[in-house]
């Protein structure tokens, strides 16, 4: 993965790149209602590219205690965890104003 992103990055150290890739990204967090009433919160605009969507589905659902997955470039976690989600993305380095909760 750092071959990919000091390519991108034109030779910059891999932790700068990745500072940049996340301060550019629109991260969008909203709330799927699914048959039987099942709630399924959506994260989407992560560049697939720049992070490691598996691992950070996995950190999601260990903090979070739930289960859920990632397909097509976005993470679903089962449940409405939209708030606890944001605020665990803002520690995790992504800046706050990129982070929006779609109501």
């Amino acid at each position: 993965m750092s071959g990919e992103l000091s390519s991108i990055c034109g030779g910059l150290p891999p932790e700068l790149c990745e500072q940049l890739a996340r301060e550019q990204q629109v991260i969008k967090i909203r709330l799927e209602r699914r048959k039987h009433r099942r709630e399924v919160t959506i994260i989407e605009g992560l560049d697939e590219k720049e992070i490691d969507l598996k691992k950070l589905a996995s950190q999601l659902k260990s903090r979070l205690a739930t289960g859920g997955t990632y397909k097509n470039g976005r993470i679903e976690l089962q449940g409405d965890h939209r708030h606890r989600v944001k605020q665990i993305l803002i520690e995790m380095g992504f800046p706050e104003e990129n982070i929006i909760i779609v109501e």
